[in-house]
């Protein structure tokens, strides 16, 4: 018996360390859930999967979001009332390798709108927004999928050299479609077979400019010929004014007879 009570304050010793253990574990467990909840942005829902996925959609958002988790691999904000991506609105977030934007009112994007997403991203939807035109760098470096389909681009050069500088996504590349274009027979075809079939935007572009300079030097070289006209005409004026005036003056042989009449008399 003596051995055994011995024996109790060892066991009751052990019992205690795993309670302390468990009581450390929830009591841990719930902060660390919280500092992970803390940076997820309002209106969005974040889960933890190799990274966070932030998920944003439907949310009524008109901007990207300013508190993203720098650890977010997966960003979706499909289906909000996003205008505008301002340059560097990405640039923390090195970790991210899926971005949805489709579904919103997208009209512009600013110069490096992606800086920072150049090497682990892998998909960029912007299906479905109100993109025209785009910087021509906007999209340089970027090794992702991208996803331009159901937007009214304009054709021309700017749009022709960016796509040469991007991977579209293969099953919606030829749903990419000229909206306008600066020849306007080229309106409502898809962009990648009308590049394909060899039209250049770009030597349109060209000789629309030559026509444009060609159209400002006739206008100037005619004024030029006009203002030589009206000086001309304007100077030949005033040489008939002045002849007329010459005329008009006494000759020099009738004065001289007007004065020897007159010292005749005297």
């Amino acid at each position: 018996m003596g051995s055994s009570l011995r024996r109790r304050p060892a066991v009751v010793r052990a019992s205690c360390g795993s309670l302390h253990l468990v009581v450390t574990f929830w009591l841990v467990w719930p902060m660390m859930t919280m500092t992970a909840a803390s940076v997820c942005p309002k209106s969005c829902h974040c889960t933890e999967r190799n990274g966070v996925v932030v998920q944003c959609t439907s949310s009524n958002l008109e901007s990207i979001p300013s508190s993203l988790p720098r650890d977010t691999v997966v960003l979706l904000l499909s289906s909000n009332q996003i205008r505008h991506v301002p340059s560097g609105a990405f640039k923390d977030l090195d970790r991210l390798r899926e971005l949805d934007l489709s579904h919103n009112f997208i009209r512009s994007l600013e110069d490096g709108a992606f800086q920072g997403l150049s090497k682990g991203l892998r998909s960029l939807d912007l299906f479905d927004n109100k993109l025209s035109r785009v910087p021509k760098d906007t999209f340089a470096k970027l090794h992702a999928h991208i996803r331009l389909s159901n937007n009214p681009w304009h054709c021309e050069c700017s749009l022709q050299e960016m796509l040469r500088e991007l991977r579209l996504d293969p099953e919606t590349a030829n749903e990419v479609s000229c909206l306008t274009s600066v020849q306007e027979e080229y309106a409502g075809q898809p962009v990648i077979q009308v590049l394909d079939a060899g039209i250049n935007f770009c030597n349109f572009h060209h000789k629309t400019t030559d026509v444009a300079m060609f159209v400002a030097m006739f206008c100037w070289f005619s004024m030029v010929i006009a203002y030589i006209i009206y000086y001309v005409r304007h100077n030949q004026e005033d040489a008939r004014r002045h002849m007329e005036y010459l005329k008009s003056l006494p000759s020099a042989s009738h004065i001289n007879k007007d004065y020897d009449m007159a010292s005749s008399m005297l």
